[in-house]
């Protein structure tokens, strides 16, 4: 799961070639969407859509994460504990439940089709109007960058870490006096803490964190005709919401 999480998938689609803007602002027309009206149809059409645009991306299945027996058994959990509210508590729930797949769809189908190094300056393209109102815009779209580029690292990072303690002799349960979380959450801090200095004093010798959002990045007719799409099946989901 590691290898594909937040990574680009490397295949040539009309996807993968728009502006990493356009998919940013797809996302937020889809979740605004599902925020206002999160109901079963609309839900619905924007699973068809959203699997459609992996389709058109050219994505494989082996992109998708295998979530762990543990995350299925807590959605299980919390299903059952809104099982004496009623019916209606477990519908609503599990609304809640879809919504949120949703948006964590979206989301991924970002990081697979876009290139991390066009996150920051689409961030800071879209965020220019805010520096009316003294927002670091560009400082904000460095965080989110370096983020999203250092959490695949972490993880992995992480699965390293767990294997090794893995082969390393089990002590005896009278002689053990850490716990094995504590040691690998400590081990990927150490790690994390000399993978963030290096990461700044690279940045340092290539001109600092301005060279991260100067790529020059604009939508092309292509961003618009996508956008259109996101637009018309926002509102045909809409209409049908109002029909129903």
């Amino acid at each position: 799961m590691s290898t594909v999480l937040l990574r680009r998938v490397p295949v040539a689609s009309p996807v993968h070639n728009l502006w990493a803007g356009t998919k940013m602002i797809g996302a937020f027309l889809i979740s605004l969407l599902l925020m206002v009206l999160p109901s079963w149809p609309i839900l619905g059409i924007m699973i068809v859509f959203l699997i459609a645009i992996g389709i058109v991306a050219r994505l494989p299945l082996g992109v998708l994460p295998r979530l762990p027996f543990l995350f299925w058994l807590l959605i299980g959990l919390g299903a059952l504990i809104n099982v004496p509210v009623g019916g209606t508590a477990v519908l609503r729930y599990a609304q809640v439940v879809v919504f949120g797949l949703i948006l964590v769809a979206a989301s991924m189908l970002i990081a697979w089709t876009t290139p991390m190094s066009e996150i920051a300056p689409a961030l800071a393209t879209l965020g220019r109007p805010l520096r009316k109102l003294r927002v670091p815009v560009d400082e904000l779209a460095v965080v989110v960058a370096l983020t999203l580029r250092g959490l695949p690292l972490l993880l992995e990072e992480i699965r390293i870490l767990r294997a090794a303690r893995r082969l390393r002799p089990k002590p005896d349960l009278l002689h053990r006096t850490t716990d094995p979380v504590i040691d690998i959450l400590t081990a990927a801090m150490a790690v994390s803490t000399r993978r963030a200095g290096e990461l700044g004093e690279a940045i340092t010798a290539r001109g600092g964190t301005g060279q991260l959002t100067a790529r020059p990045a604009t939508p092309g007719r292509n961003d618009v005709f996508a956008l259109v799409i996101v637009v018309a099946v926002c509102a045909g989901a809409l209409t049908l919401e109002i029909l129903l």
